[in-house]
């Protein structure tokens, strides 16, 4: 593993970013490797589905049309 470290952060953003990790119940260093590693997820999540951008194979329709279309299924429905 590798060790981050970061300079110059404002005495305010850290006493601020210690509070919030004791009210979760941890340290400030597990707090820290918790966001950063959630970012790395995200920006992972966000390459992923940049793949998809140009794909043309799937449907092309808006939320708009695609919440219309349940609510209709859902009317046509019979219990």
């Amino acid at each position: 593993m590798v060790a981050l470290q970061i300079r110059d952060v404002p005495d305010e953003v850290r006493d601020i970013l210690a509070d919030r990790a004791q009210q979760l119940g941890q340290s400030l260093q597990a707090y820290l490797l918790h966001l950063v590693t959630d970012e790395a997820a995200r920006a992972n999540n966000i390459a992923l589905l940049r793949t998809f951008e140009s794909r043309t194979d799937g449907v092309d329709s808006s939320a708009e049309d695609t919440v219309a279309e349940i609510e209709a299924a859902r009317t046509e429905r019979t219990w």
